[in-house]
């Protein structure tokens, strides 16, 4: 049973686009480091990191190739912390 502990996060959600396809990535902040989960064809995807860019970069990780056309698409605002 799961129990409310007060603490409310809030969860970013991306569509990150490229020439091909698109990717939805969740991304969030919890006690200053980001976990960030894309969505593959084999189940989702994590990335963790100390900045959010490093986060998102980790769960990008099964588009290889085509990682750098994804993130050209992500709001400055959100991948610039």
């Amino acid at each position: 049973m799961a129990r409310w502990n007060g603490y409310i996060y809030a969860m970013t959600v991306l569509r990150l686009t490229c020439s091909t396809f698109y990717v939805d990535v969740r991304l969030l902040e919890i006690d200053g480091r980001w976990i960030a989960s894309a969505d593959t064809a084999a189940g989702p995807s994590l990335g963790l990191g100390d900045r959010a860019i490093d986060a998102v970069r980790g769960a990008l990780e099964p588009f290889e190739g085509m990682v750098d056309e994804l993130l050209a698409t992500a709001p400055d605002a959100v991948l610039g912390s």
